[in-house]
């Protein structure tokens, strides 16, 4: 059931129940990229720049910058400019906690998939 907090949000800025989901597949679509939930545990550790991301990552400047709009549009991540640099930091107070909750449910839900389909790959 959503709650009454989003559906009045939504309705507020002129959205109805159908376009809300719009805005849960933007939500989900952020944590489907391999790359993004790397930026997010990376920053987990603590604020970088790009630079720093890149090197950490092993990335492409252009790639990472992209995944850190989409990260910083849907407020996963918080920009702070120090000096002539931006960096880039997890939002504590929402995702931070949300990751790990996730790695909570992975850890009794999940994990025990791998090792289902790594042993298919064994055999194979």
């Amino acid at each position: 059931m959503i709650s009454k907090d989003i559906l009045h949000e939504c309705h507020k800025e002129g959205f109805n129940v159908e376009e809300l989901y719009g805005a849960y597949r933007i939500f989900f679509g952020t944590l489907v990229s391999e790359s993004r939930l790397k930026i997010i545990n990376v920053l987990r550790k603590g604020k970088k720049n790009v630079s720093e991301l890149i090197g950490e990552l092993k990335g492409d400047q252009t790639a990472v910058s992209h995944d850190l709009r989409r990260l910083k549009d849907c407020g996963f991540v918080i920009a702070e400019r120090e000096g002539k640099f931006v960096y880039y930091r997890l939002n504590t107070v929402t995702i931070r906690p949300m990751m790990e909750i996730i790695e909570k449910h992975m850890e009794d839900h999940c994990i025990h998939i791998l090792r289902g389909m790594k042993g298919k790959h064994e055999e194979s």
